[in-house]
Order: structure tokens, then sequence, then C-alpha cells
């Protein structure tokens, strides 16, 4: 589906380019003056469409966005990027493009081309310095409002180059938020911000798409407005507007294989800059022992992990740091975490796309090789 617009923005857009280039604009850093622009020439193709006789634009305003999302945006995916019910949008070829609402996916009516798409990702890829080709067929990256980006190309894929854009809606970026949208109990709410208060140590686990990002940065907002906090992520994912934060990600490697950034290399970077809290966006390789100890020099943490319970989550925490090296033992690791991490909150999506936190447990101990935890919280039924 295309905008009844579409065929004359695509001639204005090229207008106001050149007039952008002109005027060396740069229509991401001076959008006031690309929209005033784009306007113009709206206005001007109509007129001159009048003293031809020809069809002119009946909706001004409406082709003077399909302009600014060609010039500025992102084209066609501008208007469900702009839709704030749009959680998350992904391309599996030109024409199977798709969007979740409220956990629940659903198939547009957009139809591209491959050139179509590669364009657009590579506006995308301009402001994050990063790249995607044959050497790095893989490609994460941010977008300038904070959403995530991931590309897959061929032949990794079969075909068509694979396109992620993970939204993070500011409707849910604090506790009492998740509370009113019914994601997370007024009395989970409470022990969590005591938490955070207390400087106690969370971890967040689930699913993919379970939340855990929206949460943690929820976690992160709940934090005293005095405290330092540094957050570590291979991405920029958390749009947290805390008074004293830093927030550091990961470089991938250069063509020649120089100047990677690990997330092992920011842990130990951010524990020199004095925080009060350290957070990992996502624990999921051998960063994970960097962080264990961190948290074992009394610095509070945060971070999300893939598991499928909570408990399972300490036995996931427990076995990453395993894999810094063969002289890391599970008889170090397995009392550190139980003894470093106060809580886990774990989250789940239902079949109808609603997300919840579902139980927090707090670890107890080791028990003949496994970490025992008590239930401190445990949801009803749906």
């Amino acid at each position: 589906m295309t905008s009844p617009t579409a065929p004359v923005a695509t001639l204005v857009a090229e207008r106001v380019r050149e007039r952008l280039r002109a005027e060396r604009s740069d229509p991401t850093r001076d959008p006031e003056f690309a929209a005033q622009v784009a306007r113009y020439e709206v206005r001007r193709h109509n007129d001159f469409a009048l003293a031809r006789g020809l069809a002119t634009v009946d909706d001004e305003a409406a082709c003077v966005r399909d302009v600014l999302a060609v010039v500025a945006g992102y084209g066609p995916l501008q208007a469900y990027l702009d839709d704030p019910t749009v959680e998350e949008l992904w391309i599996n070829a030109p024409d199977r493009i798709f969007v979740a609402r409220g956990g629940v996916a659903e198939r547009t009516p957009l139809s591209l081309t491959d050139t179509a798409v590669r364009d657009l990702v590579e506006r995308m890829l301009q402001s994050s310095g990063r790249r995607v080709d044959l050497s790095q067929p893989f490609v994460d990256a941010s977008l300038p409002d904070g959403s995530r980006l991931h590309v897959v190309i061929p032949d990794i894929t079969r075909r068509h180059w694979a396109v992620n854009i993970r939204k993070f809606l500011p409707a849910f970026r604090d506790l009492g938020r998740l509370v009113a949208a019914g994601s997370l109990a007024p009395s989970a709410a409470a022990l969590l911000r005591d938490a955070m208060v207390d400087g106690r140590s969370v971890l967040v686990s689930g699913a993919t798409h379970a939340g855990k990002t929206t949460l943690l940065g929820a976690l992160i907002a709940a934090c005293p407005s005095e405290h330092r906090i540094v957050t570590v992520e291979e991405t920029f994912e958390l749009a947290v507007g805390a008074p004293d934060i830093v927030s550091l990600q990961g470089r991938q490697p250069s063509l020649e294989g120089t100047g990677e950034v690990t997330l092992r290399r920011l842990v130990k970077e951010a524990l020199r800059m004095r925080p009060d809290r350290l957070v990992v966006g996502e624990v999921r390789d051998a960063e994970a022992l960097d962080l264990l100890l961190a948290l074992n020099t009394g610095v509070p943490g945060a971070a999300t992990i893939h598991a499928n319970s909570a408990r399972e989550a300490l036995g996931k925490l427990a076995a990453l740091p395993l894999l810094a090296g063969r002289n890391i033992d599970s008889a170090f690791v397995l009392p550190a975490v139980a003894a470093s991490v106060d809580l886990v909150v774990h989250c789940e999506r239902d079949a109808a796309g609603a997300r919840r936190v579902v139980e927090i447990v707090a670890p107890t101990g080791v028990d003949d090789g496994i970490i025992a935890a008590r239930t401190l919280y445990r949801a009803g039924p749906a």
C-alpha cells in the first residue's frame, strides 16, 4: 500500500533535497527548516499544476508528511515508527513487513523493493557509525529515537535482508505506569522500588519480548536521584532520564579486525567511573564473570538475562562465568551468585501478547550444588 500523494511526494522530495543541499542543511538536525521547504515546494507544485490544468494535491499536509518521510525519515516505514501503538517492526522480505501491537504480530499492506530496503537500512545506519556488508553481515545499532535496529543480510539469510526495529515506548518507563498498565502488581512494584532505593542487586529474567528491558528501564528510574548510574550495553536500548547517568555501548571490530570493545571491557571500565549502580543491559556471555566480581566488591547491579523462570536465571548466571576460562570454578561462582543477587524478577508474555511480572524470588544460599531461593511474590492467574 502506498500513500495517495506518493508519486507527487517523490518528485517534490527531490526538489526539497536539492534545496537542502544548496543550503547545506541537515533535515535530521534542523527538521523545522526541512518542513518549511517541504511546505513551500508542495504549494509550488500545486501552483504549477493549476496553471497548466493538471491534477493538484488535495491534502497538502499529508503530502508534506510524505515528503518529510522520504527526505528526513524512513519513507513508508515512518508512519509505523511514529505510531505509538507499534512496539516493533520487522521485514522478512520487501513484500512481507510486519508490526507488533500489544505483543500481537500483524502483517502490514506495505510492499517495497530490495533496493528500497537497502536504502532505508543505509539511512538508518548513517547516524550510528556502524555498517553491514559481506564482511560484517550482522549489525545492531540504535536509531536517533532510541529504537534498536538489527539487520542480517544474505548469504546469512536465504535471499532478502532481514530487518528488525524494536521501539521503546515512553509510556512504560517507570514502575507506576507498569502498574497502571496491568503488567505489575502494586505489591510487587513496592517491593522492587524499595530494593532499588536500598541499593539491592536485581536480575530481570524472561524470554524474548517478555518485557525485560522495559522493566529494567523502570527499575533504573526508581533509583534515588542522587545515585550515579553507569549502563553497559551492546547497543544502546535503555532510554532512562536519570539525573546522573552515563551510558556505554560496545563497538564492532573494524574491517581490519581491530578496535572491538566488548561488554567485558565495558564492565571493567564502568567500575572506574564511580558508579552507585552498575547496569548491564543483557548478560549472555563471559561478561557475567565481570558483573559478578563487580557485585562482590559492593557495587549494586541490575541486569537482564534470558531464562524460563527466576530460578533457572540464577542457574544460568552461575554457568555463564565458566565461559571466561578454565580457571573459573563453580565452587566459587555458585556461592558468589547466591550472595550477590538479592532479587530475581521473572517476566512472561502470554498468548494474547500481554506482558507481566509473574514471580520475584530471593536467593537463600547453595543447596547440593543448586542455588536455593524463596518466593517473595507470585502473580495469580491472568
